[in-house]
């Protein structure tokens, strides 16, 4: 059982490393600039994908090694009777509330990207992160037939 929970971690960890990787163009001379760290679907492709998929239906490359099968995050609005529920989203993200398959609070899979910092600074680019994911989970919730 350990080494099973070994082996998912560091294929999520692998996984995560190679979505984090710069892409070729923004390694190149003269090619654009990569998207603001602010664009809340270029957070969720390099923090969530991997697990959550790029639709965040679950279906990430790592998702077919956890024990668990990663939430489809398309469905939060409707698990919480149509509405999107902004600051619990909030809360799981940065730590507040704990994720059992993301980890403990103090080191959720994806490291401290979302953690609190020493500095003002990196706090308002940490804030800014998680304000632009949860408006992009927002985006991408079906809504329940009415």
């Amino acid at each position: 059982m350990i080494a099973t929970m070994t082996s998912a971690r560091l294929l999520m960890l692998a996984a995560l490393a190679a979505f984090t990787a710069a892409p070729a163009s923004a390694q190149t001379p003269g090619a654009a600039a990569p998207e603001s760290h602010t664009d809340g679907k270029s957070v969720f492709t390099t923090y969530c994908a991997s697990c959550h998929g790029e639709s965040g239906r679950g279906n990430g490359a790592v998702a077919i090694f956890l024990r668990t099968r990663p939430a489809d995050l398309t469905q939060i609005a409707i698990r919480n009777k149509g509405t999107f529920p902004s600051e619990r989203v909030y809360e799981l993200i940065d730590g507040r509330r704990v994720v059992k398959p993301h980890g403990e609070s103090q080191m959720p899979v994806w490291g401290d990207a979302f953690a609190k910092s020493a500095t003002e600074s990196d706090e308002r680019a940490v804030k800014a992160k998680i304000d632009a994911l949860v408006r992009y989970l927002e985006s991408i919730q079906e809504r329940p037939a009415r």
